[in-house]
């Protein structure tokens, strides 16, 4: 029971520092608001609200040879007679009206004209002799695109979806150079098929082909699954939580230095109370702080932010495995320092450092040629395994790989924790 005492009496202490909270809620919740006001809000239920951009399309092509793949193989099934109405119609079709309001103009003139007195935001120009020269397997189908010079979003949303598609439709082309340069001229007509082919498994097939062309670019309506809000927002608050989980650990740990320089440690030895069982309190209590933190924040997470961190159990393991390693190295950097005045070091320092090695994980998952290298490096401290497995269960993964992840925690927590003791014991008793 005494130990219990010691460690809520130490408890009560840290809860009732100011600054201590504002480490341990206030600037991972911050940062995690920050992000979530910049991408969306509960208002807006997790998608992002987008003017449409207006488009004026000046469809002068005289035709070609008739399209000939079948309504299947074309976007919703959209029926077209040219190349240029089949661009016409994509663009007006209902699942691009969140993006895009499109009306036809009759020339060029009159196209270009309604950008410049801004009565459109984009002007897309389709020449006469388009469709013939997409049907040349030696031509080359250019569409003039005109924009607002003082705009960039809108236009370049509309430039996108159209550069995308246009590729799809391009490599119909390159299907049929390809072919006639493998085929036989006695085997010409198998290219039909084998354009069809091509149709068929292309993204232009896509049920989802409006959302494929965007590819993610623009940020319309964003679907409850990967890269909604609430994943970005995961990664972001579990690295601040665990971030500010090992400065927790180690203020907390240190208040044994505290309490040797303020003399308040060694009155507490000359007690009844045994020094293991003082020290037993104190480390206990540090354990403890770093839980009520984690606990606090996990739940936070999930009714401020809605952030889904995964199954129960996962998490409780995920969760169990922070706390050990926090706290445990929190005592073994202690055990390390001769007094307080080293901690400044420690904190400006040590912590931080690893910390942001740990995090470097989050900072490259959206650049995939740093992501490999940022995931090596990050294992190198302690707060990369803990984030490491933080990710694991925000992703959902189960089996070995959390198991794996898991075993490393404790064996980091473990070697902390028992240099940790063994120090302070040859310390004090």
């Amino acid at each position: 029971m005494k130990i219990i005492d010691i460690a809520l009496k130490d408890i009560t202490r840290s809860l009732r520092s100011a600054v201590a909270l504002v480490f341990m809620f206030g600037i991972p919740l911050l940062v995690t608001g920050m992000f979530y006001f910049m991408f969306g809000s509960s208002s807006s239920q997790g998608q992002f609200n987008l003017p449409r951009t207006k488009v004026v399309i000046a469809n002068m092509d005289r035709g070609g040879p008739r399209l000939q793949a079948s309504s299947k193989s074309v976007p919703g099934g959209i029926k077209a007679n040219t190349l240029s109405d089949l661009v016409v119609k994509v663009l007006q079709s209902e699942k691009m009206a969140d993006l895009v309001d499109v009306s036809l103009v009759p020339d060029a003139v009159t196209a270009r004209l309604a950008v410049d007195k801004r009565q459109a935001q984009v002007a897309i120009i389709i020449p006469a002799n388009f469709s013939r020269q997409f049907a040349d397997p030696y031509g080359q189908a250019v569409i003039e695109f005109y924009q607002d010079p003082t705009l960039t979003l809108g236009p370049g949303i509309v430039k996108s979806i159209l550069n995308q598609f246009m590729d799809g439709l391009s490599g119909i082309k390159i299907v049929i150079t390809v072919a006639q340069d493998q085929l036989q001229p006695k085997d010409y007509s198998l290219i039909g098929g084998i354009v069809q082919q091509y149709l068929e498994t292309s993204m232009l097939q896509s049920e989802n082909w409006a959302a494929e062309l965007l590819d993610e670019r623009a940020p319309g309506k964003l679907p409850k699954t990967t890269g909604s809000l609430e994943r970005i927002l995961g990664p972001i608050m579990g690295g601040m939580m665990i971030f500010f989980a090992f400065f927790t650990g180690t203020s907390c740990a240190q208040s044994i230095l505290r309490e040797e320089e303020e003399g308040t440690l060694p009155r507490l030895f000359t007690t009844p109370t045994s020094q293991s069982t003082i020290l037993s309190g104190k480390f206990l209590a540090v354990f403890l702080t770093v839980s009520v933190q984690i606990v606090v924040m996990l739940i936070a997470g999930k009714l401020i932010f809605h952030i889904n961190w995964g199954d129960l159990p996962s998490v409780a393991c995920m969760a169990a495995g922070v706390v050990l390693v926090a706290s445990s190295f929190g005592i073994f950097i202690n055990s390390l320092l001769k007094d307080s005045k080293q901690g400044g070091m420690v904190f400006g320092g040590v912590l931080s450092f690893t910390g942001m090695v740990g995090m470097v994980r989050i900072f490259a998952m959206n650049a995939p040629g740093a992501a490999n290298l940022g995931n090596t490096v990050s294992l190198f401290v302690p707060q990369g395994w803990a984030i490491r497995g933080i990710l694991q269960t925000i992703n959902g993964s189960v089996g070995i790989e959390v198991f794996i992840n898991t075993l490393v925690v404790l064996a980091w927590s473990t070697a902390f924790f028992t240099i940790g003791v063994w120090r302070f014991n040859r310390r004090y008793i």
